[in-house]
């Protein structure tokens, strides 16, 4: 496969305007659809899904140069197939009224909150997990009773063609839709007056989306990144660290958001941690060539790694090479360690997103929060302890969009977990309930009874009037 030759049914933004018109119009005919009917549509992507998988992961490999089937099916198809099955088992709960007290100075009455769908939700997903970053926030949007249009990158081109074969099977282009186009069409589509908007990415490219979002006052959740640490607690050896951290850091060559970006480890274990990392790395992938490994994305991507590593080194840093750089797969880069490192390094101001691991050393657990603390809040924190005293005070001295102790990544996979960010690693909450609700508006509904109190409160004011708001004032 030439990727040059992947490209599919681009389009311009005069073209998604007029697709996001006839979504709201279609929206505005069904505005409230049916339990069984959103349920019918989660199955309807469930079936698409499964029935073009083996198609779908040979086009990601394809974008890749190379990404491994089973890390495709593990990362990008299984959680997706087990976010729609959550939403199926548990939508009619999430789609039921909630009950909320009367205070006794309005009854009789009643207080519900409703969950209405919004409309029409912009999707602006990443190359990453071009999959799951796409069809999960789907899911969610589909289970609140909306419809979507679907913006993927353009870097992965054989992907979105069978994405958008799997849509066009399972909706109507009035129900959920796929655009593609370049950064010009991306910086539109996030201009255009959704109901809601989600952006997968940078945060760099996050504050310009929202700043074109709130040309039309379109609420957004951003799921960004940031610098992720992995902290290793005292009480735990450098072996059960790396065996529960490894992999996280090794899924799809580190090209992951919640990957662990930085690890902080006692000064007294490094030289065991580098060991550790060393024997289990080539366990895990002892001839990277044969196909478990996957290759960075594209040339700018490896290329921007390769600068950063030189700009490292340039200032300082050592570099430790986890295994030798295998030739016979394109911009296949091994694990890579980094020590003595330092504030002035790009790699350790702006989000790796690949394959390189800075190894920071501590002397006290105090002086390790600071550090953490010291930076922009990160879309995850992982920490390594048995100890519960140390686990709550982590988890109540740092901030994070998310934790796992005693392992990496797999928050991300918990269905009923919701997931997001805080500050500059995103804002907002999807997966789970939480994204139900993120793509609903809630309804406040104050009805009352038969008997009208309320007319006690109306003038002429009298003794009654003032008694009553004594009465509360007072109370």
């Amino acid at each position: 496969m030439q990727k040059q030759t992947a490209s599919v049914n681009q389009i311009n933004i005069h073209d998604v305007t007029q697709l996001l018109e006839k979504q709201k119009a279609a929206y505005w005919s069904e505005p409230f659809p049916t339990e069984t009917l959103r349920k019918q549509q989660l199955r309807a992507l469930k079936n698409a899904l499964l029935k073009h998988k083996e198609k779908l992961v040979k086009a990601v490999s394809a974008d890749f140069g190379w990404r491994s089937d089973d890390e495709s099916l593990l990362a990008d198809i299984m959680p997706t197939v087990m976010s729609i099955d959550h939403a199926i088992k548990h939508l009619r709960d999430w789609m039921k009224p909630e009950k909320r007290h009367v205070s006794m100075m309005f009854q009789p009455a009643s207080n519900r909150i409703m969950y209405q769908p919004l409309g029409v939700i912009g999707i602006m997903s990443p190359w990453n997990y071009p999959i799951f970053l796409s069809l999960g926030p789907l899911v969610a949007a589909i289970a609140a009773g909306n419809r979507a249009i679907i913006k993927p990158s353009e870097f992965t081109p054989y992907a979105n063609r069978v994405l958008s074969e799997i849509l066009a099977e399972a909706f109507s282009s009035d129900e959920v839709a796929m655009v593609e186009g370049d950064a010009s069409l991306a910086v539109g589509f996030s201009g255009l007056p959704f109901d809601h908007l989600i952006f997968t990415g940078s945060t760099a490219v996050g504050k310009l989306v929202m700043a074109s979002a709130a040309k039309n006052l379109t609420p957004v959740t951003l799921e960004l990144g940031g610098k992720s640490p992995a902290l290793i607690g005292p009480d735990v050896s450098a072996d059960f660290a790396v065996t529960r951290m490894l992999y996280g850091k090794c899924l799809n060559a580190g090209q992951t958001c919640v990957a662990p970006d930085y690890v902080m480890c006692p000064d007294n274990m490094e030289s065991e941690l580098i060991a550790r990392f060393k024997k289990q790395f080539n366990q895990l992938y002892p001839d990277i060539s044969a196909g478990d490994y996957s290759s960075v994305i594209n040339d700018s991507q490896y290329d921007r790694l390769q600068s950063w590593l030189k700009d490292a080194v340039d200032k300082g840093a050592e570099i430790i090479t986890l295994c030798d750089k295998s030739e016979r797969l394109p911009r296949s880069m091994p694990l890579q360690l980094l020590l003595k490192t330092n504030s002035t390094m790009t790699i350790m101001q702006q989000e790796i997103f690949g394959p390189l691991l800075p190894i920071i050393t501590y002397k006290s657990v105090d002086e390790a929060i600071k550090f953490i603390n010291s930076k922009p809040r990160p879309l995850a924190l992982y920490l390594f302890t048995n100890q519960k005293k140390l686990e709550n005070q982590v988890l109540s001295q740092t901030h994070a969009g998310g934790v796992c102790i005693n392992d990496t990544v797999n928050h991300v996979a918990q269905e009923d977990l919701p997931f997001g960010g805080i500050g500059p690693s995103g804002m907002g909450k999807y997966h789970a309930k939480e994204g139900f609700q993120t793509f609903s508006a809630v309804k406040s509904v104050f009805k009352r009874g038969r008997f009208y109190s309320a007319k006690t409160a109306f003038p002429p004011y009298g003794k009654l009037i003032h008694k009553l708001i004594y009465r509360f004032l007072l109370n």
